[in-house]
This record gives structure tokens, sequence and C-alpha cells, in this order.
């Protein structure tokens, strides 16, 4: 039996994942076992597997990598869930930590930094990438305002209703965009109100367009 950690890539994006399968094809510390395209796709992969480590992209169509971490994470508790994003935004961050992600790496960092962030997560650690770290500690050092955490209270799907809202987007396609019925909509505007503690779009628009200013 190999003692070869295992990996599971999670990546719409074709060359990211055949870059990453090439690094592990030649580590001696770990084996890539499987290989998809999208969450929908590798969660029933993924909990029938069970591996040490799952490489997750964030932003792929449909459900988001963050949120499948979050499906996944209470059924694998000894997995090690590490985000592969393009983002270096401080609200994906700590979302995707809050959601289960032990881990937060830039893709332009994979070709040099995988197999040392992987040791890393093996280790106990909470591999980063030096703008990501930085980014977390600024966070404890800077006083949040409130509308900067009532922001950081919705949920991925939420944040994505409020930004079609403030795109100007009716109901109805809010609603085909991301593929829910307007009654699902409605409801996530409802939630959003609550948490933003407004009664209008025009208000929740202007709490996500006032965050982070002065």
């Amino acid at each position: 039996m190999s003692d070869k950690k295992t990996v599971v890539i999670v990546d719409d994006d074709r060359g990211t994942r055949e870059l990453i399968a090439e690094q592990l094809a030649d580590s001696e510390e770990f084996e890539c076992l499987e290989l998809f395209d999208g969450p929908e796709k590798a969660i029933k992969g993924i909990l029938a597997s069970e591996p040490d480590i799952v490489l997750m992209d964030i932003n792929m169509p449909g459900m988001t990598g963050i949120e499948c971490v979050e499906q996944l994470k209470p059924w694998l508790p000894n997995t090690d869930f590490i985000m592969l994003t393009v983002y270096n935004e401080s609200e994906f961050i700590f979302k995707a930590l809050a959601a289960g992600a032990v881990g937060y790496l830039l893709k332009r960092s994979v070709a040099e930094g995988l197999i040392e962030a992987l040791r890393d997560a093996v280790a106990g650690g909470s591999p980063m990438d030096l703008s990501i770290a930085r980014l977390v500690v600024q966070s404890f050092q800077k006083p949040r305002k409130k509308v900067d955490i009532e922001i950081s209270e919705l949920s991925e799907r939420q944040y994505q209703v409020l930004q079609l809202l403030a795109r100007g987007k009716p109901y109805k396609l809010i609603a085909d965009e991301l593929d829910l019925s307007i009654h699902t909509v409605q409801t996530y505007i409802r939630r959003i109100y609550e948490k933003l503690h407004v009664n209008s779009r025009a208000e929740a628009v202007a709490k996500l367009t006032g965050m982070d200013r002065d």
C-alpha cells in the first residue's frame, strides 16, 4: 500500500488541472486520485474516495468552490481543503476559511510552491501566499466598519444576488442567470435586507457600493 498522501483537484480550467497533476506525478509524497472540472461532479467522487487533500478552485460555473467545501467539510473532517484562486480579496479569503478551508493559494504560485504548500497542510499548517497572509493580518489590525461586517455575513449566493441587484438586473434576469426560481430569488433578497438592515434595493446597493470607503 502506498504511503503517499492522496489529492483530488477540482478546477474548471484544464491547464491548471494538468499542471497540478504533472507536479503530483513527479512527487514521492503525494498522488493525484482524481480530477474534476466542477463541484457538482466532484462531490460524489470526493465523498467516496475521502482524499487527504482537496485543491478547490473558487470561481466555477454553478456552485462555487466555497459552497462545495461548505457541503463536504462536515462529512470529511479529516480532509484538508485548499482553495485555488486568482482572487486575493479578503472577502473571498474569509468566506473560504469559514467554510472549512485550511489554506488559500493564488494560482500564479502553483507552479513553484504547490508541493511545499501541501507539506504545510499535512503538517497541520495553513498554507497561504504571503500576500494573502498579509491581508489576513491586516484584517485583524484594522477595525472593520459596520457595513463591511454586514456584507461579510452574506452567504456566497446572497452576495451574488446583491451584486446583480447593484447592476440593475430585474428579478427575472437574476433568476435566469443564477438558475433559480423567482420565488427563491425573492427569498434571498428578503434575507439580504434582513442582514443589511435595509428596506429597499436602493439601500442594499448603497451599502454594497459604500463598503471599504472612508
